[in-house]
């Protein structure tokens, strides 16, 4: 049966000797829950099979709704993609962003940033065959390059706010912030995927590491900014 009859009714659960009333869901609830289910349907395909080789029909069959289903929400493969991109962006965005109010010196920022990325390290495989994939795509998909493109300067954009705020404060900034932003974003990128290709040589928080050795070798230059 598949998911979108099972959550149009109310549906009564034996719970030992309780009984317990499933709560109806609304319309939008409903169609939010499909929405969903068909995302991370295709976050296990892109990652098995790559975006070329997984179809809207194996997505809807994978989230167990039909092609109908896919298409009374999403437009078609590019525009899952695209909410791929945005949702897996905008939470790392919120998560970091969340660490940075909560820190109260530049150190309490890192040992947070460390926990945060050893703890995304236990996924890290599978994120980054899905994001090479999406990268891939685009690569393929000139017309796909606009949203790439948007979700990279999201992630910069966070990256620079943060370098403004904890090597700013002690004066100029040594370049550009954007320019900053940009190496310490792709520094990061070429890190993890070291990290991949090397588990057992590179440790998990290695992005940290790496960071914090920029931002200190840059902080004196904030204070005296070159020529």
């Amino acid at each position: 049966m598949p998911w979108r009859s099972r959550t149009a009714r109310c549906w009564l659960t034996p719970v030992g000797s309780a009984t317990v009333a499933r709560k109806r869901l609304t319309r939008e609830e409903s169609r939010a829950q499909t929405r969903e289910r068909l995302l991370e349907a295709a976050r296990e395909l892109f990652t098995e099979r790559g975006v070329n080789g997984s179809s809207v029909e194996q997505i809807a069959e994978r989230a167990g709704y039909t092609r109908g289903a896919f298409y009374g929400n999403f437009a078609d493969k590019q525009e899952l993609v695209a909410e791929l991109l945005e949702q897996r962006t905008r939470s790392e965005v919120a998560e970091v962003s969340d660490l940075q109010r909560r820190a109260e010196s530049f150190g309490d920022m890192l040992e947070l940033l460390r926990h945060w990325n050893r703890e995304r390290d236990q996924n890290l495989p599978d994120w980054m065959a899905l994001r090479l994939e999406l990268v891939l795509h685009a690569l393929r998909n000139p017309e796909a390059l606009p949203m790439l493109a948007q979700r990279e300067k999201l992630a910069r954009s966070s990256i620079q706010t943060a370098i403004e705020q904890r090597i700013g404060e002690h004066g100029a900034l040594p370049a550009d912030p954007a320019l900053l932003a940009l190496i310490v974003h792709a520094l990061e990128d070429g890190l993890l995927i070291q990290r991949l290709l090397f588990p057992d040589e590179i440790a998990g928080d290695v992005v940290v590491d790496a960071v914090d050795v920029l931002l200190r070798s840059w902080r004196p230059l904030a204070s005296d900014p070159p020529d």
